[in-house]
């Protein structure tokens, strides 16, 4: 199937063509005639999807649509609600492209910056808005943005939304929207809780399921390197001497973590910046534009950093520590092998990190490719549970002997009478 057969109108397409998109991903192929057809959507799609597109393209050609021969009336129409700022700054980006050839203006809003340029933007009228909850709810208290005219709302990535403390938030817009509206909702994952919240959005969904969380983009080849704690830093330099990498996104577990790895890499003259909650947002973009634009091999990123950075045809991805969360490993590699593009993920497993391979296996049931020529193999190896069980009883055993003997010692030392000759007690 090709973009023109989903009824697409020619500004859209010629876009579309510039980029070199021609034939849709599966989610878009499913989501967007229902959104054209203007019924409320949930979708259930894992990163590197497209699902961007899948829902910018129809309300981009919704507003178009309803703007034709209205002039001068730039009302908020869209209102697309995303987690992190890295999310929002890269949907606008994508509304930016497809949009290049209509009548539709949009902008993005985010916390951790000055407001200024953002209200300098709204105040000459926009018809998509793209935001994250706490600077949309501020700019509505201070009556600088108004959703009285919203259309069609977005709520993006809400698992993430969840997990991240926005419930409240979230709530909160539900009761300022206008019922009368268009909802789709987008979740990688689908719990009971999204699944309830779902329901409180949106009216006669249509369901549409593309790759569930479990599964891992066949475009992928995945990686497996057994090392020990102390030999990490060293297989990190030993993988990226390979040649084919020329860029990679690595995933530390830990803000302090990203900050170390980078600062390692520098040392060994690897050009590298971390990115994560503690760093200004002005930080974030500066090293997310360097390695856009090639400057930086290596981008260190923590998962809710990461979240929303989309890098056409990145084919490498780098667990350093491997995720206690089974499911953020498809999410971390789903960065490589984009809407069919080949990519590479190689993970870094320490021994106390044994049990989470084990963990990311089962989910995905498929065994991890292992390295075998690897200059630094594992060989502290943890114990098994039985050693454990073991080491844990004589342990035990040596604490009561202890404590045996301590208890004995005291005892001698109350029965013992000392002499009453003062010169006699200080020999």
């Amino acid at each position: 199937m090709q973009f023109n057969e989903l009824e697409i109108i020619k500004p859209i397409l010629d876009a579309l063509k510039e980029k070199q998109y021609t034939e849709p991903t599966a989610i878009q192929r499913k989501a967007i005639p229902l959104i054209l057809q203007k019924h409320d959507v949930i979708g259930s799609a894992q990163t590197g999807t497209g699902k961007t597109a899948a829902f910018a393209i129809p309300i981009i050609q919704h507003i178009h649509e309803m703007e034709q021969g209205q002039k001068n009336r730039r009302e908020i129409k869209a209102l697309i609600v995303t987690p992190t700022r890295e999310l929002a700054i890269q949907i606008d980006e994508n509304l930016k492209a497809y949009s290049k050839y209509t009548v539709v203006r949009h902008a993005v809003i985010f916390g951790g910056v000055p407001q200024n340029k953002q209200v300098a933007q709204l105040k000459n009228g926009v018809h998509v808005l793209v935001a994250t909850p706490g600077r949309l709810l501020d700019l509505i208290n201070q009556r600088i943005v108004s959703l009285r005219e919203v259309k069609i709302f977005v709520l993006d990535e809400a698992d993430r939304m969840l997990d991240m403390g926005f419930i409240h938030d979230i709530k909160r817009l539900l009761n300022i929207l206008p019922n009368n509206r268009q909802s789709l909702f987008f979740s990688a994952t689908m719990p009971k809780s999204i699944v309830e919240l779902s329901k409180t959005i949106l009216r006669r969904p249509k369901k549409v399921e593309v790759s569930p969380v479990s599964s891992t983009a066949e475009t992928i080849k995945q990686f497996l390197y057994y090392t020990n704690k102390s030999t990490k830093k060293d297989l990190l330099l030993h993988i990226l001497q390979n040649e084919d990498i020329e860029q990679v996104l690595l995933f530390s577990r830990t803000k302090h973590g990203a900050d170390k790895i980078a600062k390692n890499l520098k040392k060994q003259k690897v050009k590298a910046a971390a990115i994560h909650g503690d760093k200004a947002q002005n930080q974030r973009q500066k090293a997310l534009s360097q390695f856009k634009a090639g400057d930086i091999k290596v981008l260190v990123a923590t998962d809710i950093a990461a979240r929303g950075i989309d890098i056409d045809k990145l084919k490498y991805v780098i667990n350093y520590d491997v995720p206690n969360v089974a499911e953020t490993y498809v999410h971390r590699i789903g960065r490589s092998g984009r809407a069919g593009e080949t990519g590479n993920a190689i993970t870094i497993c320490e021994p106390e990190e044994n049990a989470y391979v084990k963990d990311v296996e089962k989910l995905i049931k498929q065994k991890i490719q292992v390295v075998e020529d690897n200059p630094f193999p594992q060989t502290d190896m943890p114990m098994t549970n039985a050693e454990k069980k073991e080491a844990e009883k004589e342990k035990q055993k040596r604490k009561q002997a202890f404590f045996a003997a301590k208890k004995l010692k005291e005892g001698k030392s109350k029965k013992a009478k000392p002499s009453g000759n003062k010169w006699d007690r200080r020999r």
